[in-house]
């Protein structure tokens, strides 16, 4: 993705969250936080730069990686079939509407990190260039995602309630 140095300002980073709290969510799901050194290039990165990467139940981080990017490919993993899942390097693959599933369990996950929220991940998500129907994703979150709140309900990720169940789409 094209970024501009405010949008990398205005993002949260992993580098400005407690790392311990992030791996606790993701161990939830089985997947490893990796944290790569600064300047290094981080394995299994679809977009490369500072975006998260993804190889097997590994998801490999810089302090520099936003972390609506580290919960995204995160959720992307969660999402997945497990056959898929076994063959995971670099690029998650997957239709529209698990794209949309994914989308909308990264905002979900995002209320389980203290320093993050659901506002503020749709805001770094708008700052970063995620596009919806309604232009935010908070309005999308909001109004416009009841097929992501469906499929994700459908496999087993979240509660009528819309909370996680913290387990893998097995089919």
């Amino acid at each position: 993705m094209n970024e501009t140095n405010a949008t990398m300002e205005a993002v949260l980073n992993c580098g400005d969250l407690d790392s311990g709290q992030l791996a606790a969510l993701l161990q939830h799901y089985g997947l490893y936080l990796v944290h790569i050194a600064p300047a290094n290039a981080i394995p299994g990165s679809y977009w490369g730069d500072r975006e998260a990467g993804l190889i097997g139940d590994r998801l490999f981080v810089r302090a520099d990686t936003p972390v609506h990017s580290a919960l995204h490919e995160a959720c992307h993993y969660i999402c997945m079939d497990a056959e898929r899942r076994t063959r995971l390097h670099t690029d998650a693959g997957g239709e529209v509407i698990e794209e949309n599933g994914v989308c909308y369990l990264q905002i979900l996950l995002a209320d389980e990190l203290p320093e993050v929220g659901r506002v503020r991940m749709c805001a770094d998500m708008d700052a970063w260039g995620y596009t919806f129907r309604l232009g935010s994703a908070r309005a999308w979150f909001e109004r416009d995602a009841e097929d992501a709140r469906c499929w994700l309900r459908h496999n087993g990720l979240i509660d009528h309630a819309q909370r996680p169940r913290w387990r893998l789409r097995q089919a």
